[in-house]
């Protein structure tokens, strides 16, 4: 009876073994942790923009002075470089060309006058704060627009160049595409623009663009 007793126990106690094993073989192994890298402003991007501009331009003579405000749409192209420090910050650099529609016609009220800006460029550094996808930064530099001054007879035009300062916010959508809104404030200096007319001016512009980022 001893020996039935004894043999039925360890036959038992091998099929817990066995059902055990099974059970320690049969539960699921945790997934591994997979890193995702953060997002980084460092690289080279191009993109392109679109805004208004509103210039204001006062004319001088040996005879008095007179203001005259050039409104209009902007749009062109940029390209520049971030580089991403692991404290948050962001060092860049862009250039820009853009071109004006802010021809007045009938300039002083004189019929067959007009007078307007045509191109503008910048180049400027940048410094920002990344929080994460979007970036909060400055930026000033060198500026530069060409204006002109037609008459029925006759053309003159001069490049007036200066410094520009500004603020905006870039915002990633994708690894690989970034969306822009952006203030600027350009001071043009001033020039004589035809014989006996000088003329200063500065412009107020809001943008916004889209850029592929390298």
């Amino acid at each position: 009876m001893f020996k039935i007793t004894a043999i039925a126990l360890l036959a038992l106690s091998a099929s817990t073994s066995v059902f055990a094993a099974d059970a320690v073989q049969q539960i699921p192994q945790a997934p591994a942790a997979v890193e995702i890298a953060p997002f980084s402003w460092s690289g080279a991007y191009v993109g392109i923009q679109g805004g208004g501009g509103w210039l204001d331009a006062d004319f001088s003579t040996g005879f008095g002075s007179a203001t005259e405000d050039f409104n209009g749409g902007i749009f062109g192209g940029f390209v520049g470089y971030n580089w991403q420090f692991s404290n948050g910050f962001v060092l860049g650099i862009e250039g820009d060309a853009d071109y004006n529609w802010n021809e007045q016609d009938d300039l002083f009220g004189l019929p067959g006058l007009e007078a307007g800006t045509e191109w503008s460029g910048s180049v400027r550094g940048r410094l920002g704060y990344a929080f994460d996808r979007a970036l909060i930064y400055g930026a000033g530099g060198w500026t530069a627009t060409r204006a002109y001054l037609e008459t029925p007879f006759d053309k003159e035009s001069e490049t007036f160049s200066g410094w520009t300062i500004g603020a905006g916010v870039d915002y990633a959508v994708t690894d690989d595409v970034f969306i822009r809104g952006e203030y600027r404030y350009n001071n043009f200096g001033d020039k004589e623009i035809a014989p006996g007319l000088n003329v200063d001016l500065d412009q107020h512009v809001v943008k916004a663009g889209i850029a592929i980022k390298f």
